[in-house]
């Protein structure tokens, strides 16, 4: 009975939210064109964002490094769990705890919502995306993506990157010697991947946050983003840094005072993308702290 009332409440809940998103997108296709107006705009993670790996039943971790908080929804039906061998979490455990259970309805929000575009909705890829460069917008294959080579996400920082896979079929991700490279000051956390099915990378050098309808499976290479899965999670010698703990990275303590030369950093974020506004001086002396 608790199973079935779970299963009518996440029913509810995604046809409230391809309601909200309807509407979202009619507004915007009526003001401007829609590959350009939702370019700019990030799905809303909600609490799932400070998690680097959130699934539903299970996290696996073998001889691989966790940077970030860990999250299962439920710690039943026995068995399902959060397992580590020779695995160091950086991060904290939070086995169907509130906190889990939060996140992971925040995750399946964010899914759903993603779920809900128009399809067709932004451009179409086919292939290997291999030697690709793409600028900020929405990009979809209409089943499943294998995926290898370099990509290269050439962006500002504001810039905003949703790729779709299994828009009109269902369809996993594969990523095999797969590496996602960020230019122009893009950032690889302002990168989603919407998956219909299962999402595995090998040996992969990956950016950007996974949203899976299925398992998340992560062999060798570095992962840099957030893992969110509606199954399992399981990582072999793989390297995972959360969005989280990235942001958390990038916020340096500037000292403000004039005549102390550049910090590399930005107080406030204030040069809004662009290093020759910000109030961290640029070689400057007092009275012209080069900026």
């Amino acid at each position: 009975m608790k199973n079935l009332q779970m299963v009518k409440m996440h029913t509810l809940h995604r046809l409230t939210a391809r309601f909200a998103v309807i509407v979202l997108f009619a507004a915007l296709l009526s003001a401007v064109p829609f590959h350009a107006a939702f370019a700019k705009t990030a799905p809303a993670l909600g609490s799932a964002a400070s998690f680097a790996i959130l699934a539903g039943p299970a996290v696996t971790c073998t001889d691989s490094n966790i940077t970030g908080d860990v999250g299962i929804f439920s710690p039943v039906p026995p068995g399902s769990s959060v397992t580590q061998t020779n695995c160091t979490i950086n991060g904290t455990i939070h086995a169907g705890d509130a906190s889990a259970v939060t996140a992971y309805n925040d995750f399946l929000s964010a899914f759903d919502a993603l779920d809900a575009l128009p399809a067709p909705s932004g451009q179409m890829l086919t292939g290997t995306l291999a030697d690709l460069t793409l600028t900020p917008g929405v990009y979809w294959f209409d089943a499943a993506a294998e995926l290898t080579g370099q990509l290269t996400l050439d962006g500002p920082a504001d810039g905003v990157w949703i790729f779709k896979i299994g828009t009109i079929e269902p369809g996993a991700l594969t990523g095999t010697n797969f590496s996602v490279v960020m230019e122009g000051g893009g950032l690889p956390c302002n990168v989603y991947w919407w998956v219909a099915e299962a999402a595995t990378m090998t040996d992969s050098a990956f950016q950007g946050t996974i949203l899976a309808g299925a398992a998340i499976t992560i062999t060798r290479g570095t992962f840099n983003g957030d893992a969110l899965a509606q199954a399992e999670v399981t990582l072999t010698g793989a390297t995972i840094t959360g969005c989280e703990q990235t942001r958390q990275a990038g916020r340096n303590r500037c000292n403000q005072g004039v005549g102390n030369g550049p910090e590399d950093c930005d107080p406030g974020n204030s040069n809004q993308g662009d290093p020759s506004r910000s109030n961290d001086e640029l070689g400057g002396t007092p009275g012209n702290p080069g900026r």
